[in-house]
């Protein structure tokens, strides 16, 4: 186990990526305290624990002191952000320390950087707090997210539309290399981009290095795990709320829990962001918007790929076209396991598509209704005492369903598959309003529950059903 004074940290990207970076070193917060620490992740980084208990820490983390070696940089990037082109957005409140076991360590919320635009780069401690739990909740689900080692709180207040207190939260990521990022090197001129690209390669897609044409493997690598990554947001009700280019990553990690938010009683037009007043990124149109984003992401990489841009295009846009028959594949396939179906075949895809239009018809709470459904064939509970007790259509759909199963082995198998746990919109905002008041009770037990999901405890059963508030329920960016 390591300290500060013998940690390894790399600053490849700082070294090799100059040109589309920003040196910047963080000003830090003097009176700054710590209020959430993931000890897991800290070992896993190669941190111990009396390293994580010590001011040093606290210093170095509320960006008052730097680890010995670091380049501290503010990365630029460009983004589609609804649909428009802004040439330059950037790291404007995030500074990347560098890399430690090929891991990014950032300091998000820290102040100031060359790409602020006039704002300060602070933010405010709840959508720190909120990034922490819902990216590790995010982990637990074994869905690829960036992480969160630490949330602090700065005390100094950032000013909005009312004076709030500040925090800062440390986020670990494969990288912070952005579909953006890319769209910022074209703008460029295309060494940069290449020198981008093989980085990116290096780095996240090194088996690719050797096929006939590693850019369009490239291509395709990305668009695959992207699509594997929409499917699973999908299957658990996740709503992004601003999938922008600048908000999709090539290592096909979550990045960015500004709006986001879960759906509770199954609506695909679901959509909560205040900002996304068209639902251009409900929970039905995520698939589409990735294709949207990932063609952009095609049109930067055309100079790599031949000399011929007609032929570049025409290689891209054949790779692209099998992106969405991939995600339908993937989302299939996570929708069996949840429901415990062994194959997918067109018999089962009419399970999967008839369970969810009865979840819309009757409104039906969508984490709920999975767990539900494993009680009632483990005969723990009845369809009258279920979520499913109002539909007129539940009964024959059983039926149907329970002749593709292993009845022995079903309920087992789907209750390690949908959590009962997930962060409640209603429940999450008054741990969040009671943490920025002091009290940090409830964030630390929601935090210990969303370690483990899919178990069930006794007397916490006001964290597995959703509020009538959830129906009004709106989220900000936090900026």
């Amino acid at each position: 186990m390591k300290n500060s004074n013998n940690l390894k940290i790399d600053n490849s990207y700082a070294k090799e990526l100059y040109e589309i970076s920003e040196k910047c070193p963080p000003k830090g917060f003097k009176k700054a305290e710590m209020l959430l620490k993931n000890y897991s992740l800290a070992k896993e980084l190669g941190f111990d624990k009396s390293f994580v208990d010590s001011d040093e820490c606290l210093n170095i983390f509320a960006g008052n002191n730097l680890l010995e070696n670091s380049i501290p940089i503010a990365q630029g990037y460009s983004g589609h952000q609804f649909g428009h082109f802004n040439p330059q957005l950037g790291d404007g409140r995030a500074i990347l320390l560098g890399e430690i076991n090929k891991m990014d360590i950032q300091l998000k919320g820290i102040g100031q950087t060359p790409y602020s635009r006039r704002g300060d780069g602070k933010s405010a401690l709840s959508p720190v707090l909120r990034e922490y739990m819902i990216s590790e909740f995010m982990h637990a689900l074994k869905i690829p997210t960036t992480r969160s080692l630490f949330a602090i709180k700065t005390n100094e207040d950032v000013l909005r539309e009312t004076s709030l207190p500040g925090g800062v939260l440390t986020r670990i990521a494969k990288s912070h290399i952005r579909i953006g990022t890319f769209e910022y090197a074209r703008t460029k001129n295309n060494q940069i981009l290449k020198t981008l690209a093989d980085y990116s390669i290096d780095r996240h897609y090194p088996d690719l290095k050797e096929t006939d044409n590693k850019y369009l493997s490239f291509f395709a690598g990305v668009c695959d795990k992207q699509a594997l990554l929409i499917s699973k947001w999908m299957s658990i009700g996740f709503i992004h709320g601003v999938m922008n280019t600048d908000n999709m990553t090539i290592s096909g990690e979550t990045i960015d829990y500004g709006p986001c938010a879960f759906m509770n009683h199954y609506d695909p037009k679901t959509v909560f962001s205040s900002i996304d007043h068209s639902g251009r990124y409900s929970y039905q149109n995520q698939p589409a918007i990735l294709i949207w984003n990932l063609a952009k992401f095609a049109e930067t990489l055309i100079p790599l790929i031949d000399e011929d841009s007609e032929i570049s295009i025409k290689k891209l846009t054949e790779v692209l076209q099998h992106t969405m028959p991939s995600y339908q594949e993937y989302f299939y396939k996570e929708f069996a396991e949840k429901l415990g179906l062994q194959t997918i075949d067109n018999k089962n895809i009419k399970i999967i598509d008839s369970y969810l239009k009865i979840l819309h018809s009757e409104s039906i709470d969508f984490t709920l209704s999975f767990r539900n459904l494993a009680k009632i064939v483990d005969q723990y509970s009845t369809i009258e005492d279920s979520v499913f007790n109002k539909s007129k259509d539940f009964s024959t759909w059983y039926k149907s369903w329970k002749k593709e199963i292993n009845v022995v082995d079903v309920s087992k198998e789907m209750n390690l598959k949908n959590p009962c746990y997930i962060p409640r919109n209603h429940l999450i905002e008054d741990a969040l309003m009671n943490a920025v008041g002091g009290d940090m009770k409830e964030i630390n037990l929601m935090a210990e529950l969303l370690k483990e999901p899919f178990t069930e405890k006794d007397g916490f059963k006001k964290y597995t059903i959703s509020s009538s508030s959830d129906e009004r329920y709106i989220t900000y960016c936090g900026t």
